[in-house]
């Protein structure tokens, strides 16, 4: 009788480990794409950060008093590591993935295997994780060698840095989804992404905000996200720390079987 009662339950396990396999297949995919393409991504992975800490945190920050008891740039430099993993999974998994689905039709040659749509989302969405890492990564170490990281918990950037990919690519997946063409995803940077990095205290406390701005702040994804990201740079560590990482793991999972269900709108006809 248990050998009857135990075998859905293997065959479920089994299930999962199998479709877990084809979605990190997806995204091995995307990472030779990456390594056969490397030279061009310096830029946005590695240039671009540099110039950014460098003008807004020393050059904007020589004007700026201390905030929080921390030079500007020691304050700002851990927001930037949250937005920089946004941007990396976003970019990914919204103009990336169109172009892959759309253009180069390369969805409809891998649907045409083994893989499913909940497969190849979720491998987009891991490889959406690995770009956050990198641009998190690469900042991280120029923060360092400028000085501006001092704690030992800043090595758990690198992890943070993965959730909050997971998290964004999920969010944008589904904006992907419903995006009629390619130009229409500039709206959702334009509503959407670009107002969060202004408004989730990356350059300033949100305590500087009215009240009722503060509130809704705090229903943006990137705040909780920056409030990781500071909190494991400074070593500074509470309750809201694993409260952040509980709004981000919650999000990816209510975004992501969404996500799904709108690209399986889009790719089964």
């Amino acid at each position: 009788m248990r050998h009857f009662t135990t075998m859905p339950d293997l065959q479920n396990t089994n299930g999962f480990l199998h479709s877990l396999v084809r979605s990190l297949h997806i995204r091995e995919r995307s990472r030779d794409v990456f390594l056969r393409n490397w030279k061009t991504e310096t830029g946005g992975i590695v240039v671009e950060p540099l110039l950014v800490l460098t003008a807004v945190g020393f050059g904007l920050g020589s004007y700026m008093a201390d905030i929080q008891g921390k030079p500007y740039a020691e304050f700002v430099a851990p927001g930037l590591l949250a937005s920089y993993a946004m941007f990396g999974a976003t970019f990914e998994t919204t103009f990336g993935t169109y172009l892959r689905m759309e253009t180069r039709r390369t969805f409809s040659s891998i649907l045409a295997t083994p893989v499913s749509v909940s497969e190849l989302i979720t491998g987009e969405v891991l490889w959406a994780g690995t770009r956050s890492l990198m641009h998190a990564g690469v900042l991280l170490l120029v923060a360092w060698i400028f000085g501006l990281i001092h704690s030992p918990y800043a090595l758990l950037v690198i992890p943070s840095a993965i959730l909050i990919g997971l998290m964004f690519g999920s969010i944008a997946i589904l904006a992907t989804s419903l995006a009629p063409s390619i130009s229409a995803l500039t709206n959702f940077f334009t509503l959407f992404i670009t107002p969060m990095f202004f408004f989730s205290g990356i350059f300033y406390p949100l305590d500087r905000l009215p009240e009722g701005i503060q509130a809704i702040a705090w229903l943006l994804p990137l705040t909780p996200a920056a409030y990781l990201t500071r909190s494991m740079a400074t070593g500074e560590v509470s309750w809201l720390t694993l409260m952040s990482v509980v709004i981000i793991v919650a999000l990816t999972a209510i975004f992501l079987p969404l996500g799904i269900r709108g690209m399986r709108r889009r790719l089964v006809k």
